[in-house]
């Protein structure tokens, strides 16, 4: 007992000193039981590392549809985007058929939608106008005063010893004055739509009743252009369609005055990008105009579609000099050279243009230039908090790589070429954030990489 005794006070002595010093054994502690974790399952310790690896079968890769591409470095342009319009370029993509004389639609030969040719017919107008009437009266008399005052000076020439001089000059000057009065009338007809047959034929007695609509010459810098990419034989593509009826503005049996809009022709093969920018982007546009630097415009096309790449190239070549009070927004022009193909219908020809007017598009200004660098797809990259990854492939073993994002935009995002990735390696073109969501899962199940 008095052993007992004697203990008490050292027993609570000790209890005092490691209840003082109880975070250091605590953390000794704890410390062993890691490191004997970490002995017990060393990959899952090695998870912990940024490089990650991924083995999957070649089943798995099929069915994550991989695709894996060598990367070599490349320039890329930071650009701005700003939103366009195709439009009609004035003067060369539309034009109006005016009547050229008064009177009733008789005939109508084509309506909106069809495709036509220069000299077409039309529409077919029955004159009603009065002073038409009397210039193709006053044609025919002036051309038969004409005959009869070529007979008398015919006449007179055979007896010019007997007759006085002075009624020889009077004959010869009414030719004269009859000859220009005949040539005014020809030109006021041939301004008002008849042809040359048929100022012949009025001559002649043979008066005209009905004025013939037919379609206009395509305009010199349209027809200029290289063939359109139709889907004809060669024979037909010899004389394509430059036309197509729009909108009829006349309806058979309507009067018309003379120069009343009968209809509305279309031709898209030159055609413009309408873009329109804020103020505080003036700077970079009047650049780029002054560099000689393109733009790259997205059409937003379906890839179903199946037209030819796109070769030209794009330079702004119109800047406004006003700003739109309401919008805030100042417009430029793009021009463009649109492509066709024609489909053959039972009742005709259909011209289907890749580019149509009022289309949106989006234009991209190019603003900066950034060499030596990896251009890579938006779906080949994932992100984790502050961090960026792709993977690299070696067979069936996917391995992730920390990268530093210098530039990104709507399809690509460009990598810096900082020794994280070297030319020729083959790196994952897509479902990265899958990759990498199966890498996290086979780290924390601790299944061996």
């Amino acid at each position: 007992m008095k052993m007992i005794a004697r203990l008490k006070p050292l027993m609570a002595g000790l209890a005092v000193a490691a209840y003082a010093t109880r975070e250091r054994w605590l953390a000794s502690i704890h410390g062993d039981e890691d490191a004997v974790q970490a002995k017990a399952s060393p990959a899952k310790a090695e998870s912990t590392a940024q490089n990650k690896k991924l083995l999957l079968s070649d089943a798995a890769i099929a069915n994550l549809g991989l695709v894996a591409k060598p990367i070599q470095p490349a320039t890329y342009w930071k650009t701005i985007q700003v939103p366009g319009m195709v439009v009609d370029r004035p003067g060369q993509s539309d034009r109006s058929v005016i009547s050229p004389v008064s009177g009733v639609v008789t005939e109508m030969n084509h309506l909106p939608g069809d495709t036509v040719r220069s000299g077409d017919l039309l529409f077919k107008i029955r004159l009603l106008s009065e002073s038409l009437h009397q210039t193709q009266s006053d044609l025919f008399k002036a051309s038969q005063d004409i005959e009869l005052a070529k007979a008398t000076a015919k006449r007179l020439a055979a007896a010019r010893g007997a007759i006085p001089e002075a009624r020889v000059i009077e004959v010869d000057n009414q030719i004269t004055r009859l000859t220009v009065a005949v040539k005014a009338y020809e030109l006021e007809l041939a301004n008002r739509g008849l042809t040359p047959d048929q100022i012949e034929a009025v001559t002649q007695g043979d008066f005209v009743s009905e004025v013939s609509i037919v379609v206009p010459e395509l305009p010199a810098a349209t027809a200029l252009l290289p063939t359109l990419d139709v889907t004809q034989t060669s024979a037909e593509q010899t004389t394509p369609p430059v036309f197509e009826v729009q909108e009829c503005k006349a309806e058979l049996g309507q009067q018309v005055q003379a120069g009343q809009t009968l209809c509305l022709l279309a031709n898209h093969r030159n055609l413009a990008i309408e873009g329109r920018a804020f103020r505080d982007e003036t700077l970079l546009l009047e650049r780029s105009v002054e560099a000689g630097w393109p733009v790259d415009v997205d059409f937003q096309e379906n890839a179903e579609a199946d037209w030819p790449p796109i070769e030209q190239a794009f330079h702004i070549r119109y800047i406004a000099n006003t700003i739109d009070p309401v919008e805030r927004t100042f417009g430029f022009r793009i021009p463009l050279d649109n492509e066709a193909r024609v489909v053959n219908q039972p009742n005709g020809m259909q011209m289907l243009w890749r580019f149509r007017p009022g289309q949106r598009v989006r234009v991209l200004v190019r603003v900066e230039k950034l060499d030596d660098v990896f251009v890579l797809p938006d779906d080949a990259v994932t992100r984790e908090m502050a961090e960026a990854f792709v993977f690299t492939q070696n067979v069936n073993t996917f391995e992730r790589r920390p990268v530093r994002i210098v530039a990104q935009d709507r399809e690509h995002t460009v990598v810096a070429n900082d020794g994280s990735l070297l030319p020729g390696m083959f790196v994952v073109q897509n479902a990265a954030a899958q990759l990498n969501r199966m890498t996290k899962s086979q780290a924390d199940s601790g299944l061996p990489e």
